[in-house]
């Protein structure tokens, strides 16, 4: 595992699709980040299902340090899940995958975002405004394991060209590079 740097002006994320050999790393973040984290078969089945399904990592010299996941129902993007490693958080690693996450959903058709995130979580609520979430509703003790409320939080019209100047405005403010590998397959 490579340590994460002080200062991110350098730092270069490489995005590619997650693959089964990235799962032991995806599982170690999992079980740091989540109470109840995803087993072993969950990611496998889900990545299974490519045709409504699209789930990425984030790696730094090879380390993967963060992960990313999309389901998409008719023109509705449902980000199923975004970690990143603990030691990496405060380096823009989320705001890559989510970077990532919203334009693959726009490519495929997605009108509308929408997620679920712990009512504590308010670093990762703050992200998810900047990208035009809004809270849309509670989902009363969604987290089982901790009786935690989920505050389900939707973006409206990421298919249209002022989501897109909210998009590139975001990623301007991204320091250091961001590298995509595109699946074999497509």
């Amino acid at each position: 595992m490579v340590a994460a740097p002080e200062r991110d002006l350098g730092l270069h994320v490489q995005l590619v699709p997650m693959r089964r050999r990235h799962l032991r790393s995806v599982l170690r973040i999992e079980s740091q980040v989540y109470p109840r984290p995803w087993s072993l078969s969950l990611f496998m089945s889900e990545l299974a299902l490519r045709s409504t399904r699209s789930y990425l990592v984030a790696r730094v010299e090879g380390s993967v340090v963060g992960y990313a996941g999309l389901m998409m129902t008719g023109d509705d993007g449902h980000v199923t899940t975004i970690a990143v490693d603990p030691v990496w958080h405060r380096h823009k690693i989320g705001t890559r995958l989510l970077l990532a996450v919203a334009r693959e959903a726009r490519r495929r058709g997605a009108a509308n975002l929408t997620l679920e995130v712990r009512m504590s979580n308010a670093g990762a609520q703050a992200m998810y405004r900047k990208f035009g979430f809004r809270p849309a509703g509670v989902r009363k003790n969604y987290y089982v394991e901790s009786n935690e409320d989920a505050l389900v939080m939707w973006a409206d019209e990421v298919d249209t060209d002022d989501y897109t100047v909210r998009l590139d405005g975001l990623e301007l403010e991204v320091t250091g590079t961001t590298t995509f590998e595109t699946p074999a397959n497509e």
